[in-house]
């Protein structure tokens, strides 16, 4: 059954840049519906009611400015779009938002974190493929030089 409603993660970093591009070229392809995320992430230490209110106001406007170019290019596409803001751990908040908005699919990118740094910080993508209610496609921006192509 081909996708009709794509989710795609935004975090505005290369990764996640490709996955856009890869997520729109699909859905065109399939005609389909693109959903794109950004979670605001809350660390275990703070609350998100504790933050001053002209913080999260001017981080919510910059990345609603930010979240419409990546809409506007959707919109250019031809094809129908909507974005989410959403505050929260990262996986939980992708998982849900994939849950409520009943998509078919998740194309996400990853950072390719290996070693210690995987052990330390995780990896959104993996916990989103574990937890996820739908199939996730996991996008990896591809390597520039045959040494980085040898090591992976």
């Amino acid at each position: 059954m081909p996708a009709q409603h794509i989710l795609v993660p935004i975090d505005f970093s290369p990764n996640a840049d490709y996955a856009f591009d890869y997520a729109l070229t699909l859905a065109h392809t399939l005609q389909a519906r693109l959903t794109l995320v950004h979670v605001i992430d809350t660390l275990p230490v703070s609350n998100i009611e504790t933050m001053p209110f002209t913080y999260l106001h001017d981080l919510e406007t910059k990345i609603t400015d930010l979240m419409t170019t990546y809409r506007d290019r959707v919109t250019a596409a031809g094809l129908q779009s909507d974005f989410v803001i959403a505050h929260g751990v990262p996986f939980h908040s992708i998982i849900e938002t994939a849950r409520t908005a009943h998509v078919d699919l998740i194309i996400m990118g990853t950072h390719g974190r290996t070693g210690l740094s995987h052990v330390l910080l995780g990896s959104v993508a993996e916990r989103v493929v574990q937890h996820a209610p739908c199939p996730v496609l996991v996008v990896r921006l591809p390597t520039d030089t045959p040494a980085q192509e040898s090591q992976s």
